[in-house]
């Protein structure tokens, strides 16, 4: 090596950034960063360091050592079972006498395995990076590594990449995070890419999260894991680095949506004991003997994640043959149990039922379940019976309690409601009942399509549970109408928060217009009557209703039915005291 190079690498050391679970707000791994850069050399950022790297034919080997500064580093830190997050360079691949096997013996020396470390490749770059990243993923899948795409959304491989790459994890590029709650697109885009990345296996990472409002959003879109400022900066103390992150545990305490009844009952989950990936083949016999009624194993690494699973016919021929014990015991031949896993669906608990069914049913060919992992260790299998059953009662549930777009309570709920305010009325108690509707839904739905109107409701009710506390009532009647119920607060207060309500739906729906109607500040359209007339971009009204001990329910469904005429001629709220 060039002995600038040597002299360069002594300077530059790695800061390392949390990579948390979500739903816990516990460390899953750390992202090692570059430093130093320019103290180190005359180059400005790390992006010109590789290239003049590159330009020397010394990618590689400058790789290497940095490796050995990362893995060294992130051995010293005192946490159990985390991973280190590596960003290599995708033109690594053409680098030329490159030896095998090189990043195994450094973990070895650092007593690691290959589950510790996920390699970061980056979509973003040339064509020939871009072509380079294929066959890097293939590369180190095929070694037994975990591989994430970075800055996933930005490159020009995209979906085709999604598609065909297998990767562990990929990660959305911070560009969709900034502002996501603000911004009906980048949500739709994300939400869209996280349901796609589970369908086949993938969990997902949001970069650059910086506002709780930020982390909330992804929360509620099924992100698996968070980085960003929110959690920590980067840093080059490896003693700042936490087991739990307590800012994101008082966020989820503090979370106002009740996903319990979407949740897993532990009921329908089978634990069937795993093996871990470094057991033997003739432990793997042993284990189908010992398990007769098993036809198959969950194969872990040594954080517990599912790597996979075997499935006995794949090893009857060997185990049944003549020499299948010898070969067993054979170490140079049973180390490893690669070779025999096949990949496993799966789902994450906190993805709850319909993401789990909607799962099942687009792989459900030859699948005999599906597993569940918990904090992405493994936690047991659901079989087919069993989801069959929780298909069934979920079905149920929706029917009965819920309504199917937006999962918010439905009539039965919200009418027990109201009987229930009714009857607890005493000691000078006030309730508050508001009934939200669209203004000129129907015309936006008819331009527009379904889909679009979907998507409005979806924004307003997701706006109610972002914006209304803890223990407000929140219902969606059906369609566009939306009902919440307060109590033990003041009229000034509930009157501020569909205030709020009525200024951030009308904010938030103008992405959903194009540009010709978002620049008039209005839309050109045939009415109920085929007249073509102008209508108002949306917005809500909103009416509320004050109940005490006093006010007789014979009186409430009339008052209600005028109060909602008469705020739809207004851009405030309308209240009423019964």
């Amino acid at each position: 090596m060039l002995e600038k190079w040597i002299t360069i690498l002594k300077e530059l050391d790695f800061a390392f950034q949390p990579i948390i679970h979500t739903f816990t707000g516990k460390i899953y791994a750390v992202e090692a960063l570059l430093r130093n850069v320019e103290i180190a050399t005359e180059y400005h950022n790390i992006q010109d360091l590789f290239d003049c790297a590159f330009e020397d034919d010394l990618l590689y080997q400058v790789d290497l050592e940095l490796r050995k500064k990362a893995i060294k580093k992130f051995k010293k830190l005192n946490i159990d079972n985390i991973k280190l997050f590596y960003n290599l360079d995708n033109r690594i691949i053409y680098s030329k006498n490159c030896p095998q096997g090189q990043t195994a013996k450094l973990l070895e020396e650092n007593g690691l395995k290959k589950d510790a470390i996920c390699f970061e490749l980056s979509e973003k770059g040339s064509m020939i990076e871009q072509n380079a990243l294929s066959s890097m993923i293939y590369k180190y899948k095929k070694d037994g590594y975990s591989i994430a795409i970075d800055d996933f959304g930005i490159g020009v491989s995209g979906l085709k990449l999604l598609y065909y790459s297998e990767a562990n994890i990929i990660k959305l590029d911070r560009f969709f995070i900034t502002n996501i709650h603000n911004d009906s697109k980048k949500k739709l885009f994300c939400s869209s890419i996280v349901d796609m990345a589970h369908t086949m296996g993938m969990k997902v990472v949001a970069e650059g999260v910086e506002q709780k409002e930020e982390y909330y959003t992804c929360k509620n879109i099924g992100v698996d894991f968070i980085q960003g400022f929110l959690v920590q900066k980067p840093t080059t103390k490896i003693n700042d680095i936490e087991a739990f992150y307590k800012n994101i545990l008082k966020l989820l305490k503090d979370d106002r949506r009740d996903d319990s009844k979407n949740s897993i009952d532990n009921a329908f989950i089978e634990y069937i004991t795993p093996l871990n990936i470094d057991t033997s083949l003739h432990d793997l016999f042993v284990y189908f003997k010992n398990h007769p009624h098993n036809t198959f194993v969950p194969i872990v690494d040594n954080y517990s994640h599912l790597k996979g699973v075997i499935y006995e016919v794949d090893i009857k021929k060997i185990s049944y043959s003549q020499y299948g014990l010898s070969l067993a015991k054979n170490v140079s031949y049973s180390s490893n149990l690669y070779k025999f896993i096949k990949p496993a669906l799966c789902v994450e608990a906190t993805w709850g039922i319909d993401k789990t069914l909607e799962i099942y049913n687009m792989n459900e060919v030859n699948s005999k379940g599906i597993f569940v992992t918990k904090a992405n260790k493994y936690h047991g299998f659901i079989n087919v019976n069993s989801l069959l059953s929780l298909s069934h009662k979920r079905n149920i549930e929706i029917a009965k309690n819920q309504n199917p777009l937006t999962k918010l309570p439905g009539n039965n709920q919200i009418e027990e409601f109201i009987y229930k305010s009714f009857k607890q009325l005493k000691n000078n108690q006030i309730f508050h009942m508001l009934y939200f509707d669209f203004n000129d839904f129907k015309p936006f739905n008819d331009t527009y399509g379904f889909r679009q109107g979907d998507r409005a409701i979806l924004i307003f009710a997701e706006l109610l549970q972002k914006h209304l506390p803890l223990n407000s009532f929140i219902g969606h009647i059906g369609g566009d109408d939306f009902f919440v119920g307060f109590s033990c607060l003041t009229y000034e207060d509930v009157f501020a928060y569909a205030s709020i309500l009525q200024d951030e739906f009308k904010h938030s729906v103008i992405s959903l217009y194009n540009k010709e109607d978002i620049s008039n500040n209005c839309m050109v359209c045939m009415d109920r009557f085929n007249v073509q007339r102008k209508f108002d971009l949306l917005s809500v009204s909103c009416a509320i209703i004050e109940i005490g001990i006093n006010t007789k329910k014979r009186n409430f469904d009339y008052t209600l039915g005028k109060i909602k005429k008469i705020s739809k001629k207004l851009d405030i709220p309308v209240g009423v005291c019964l």
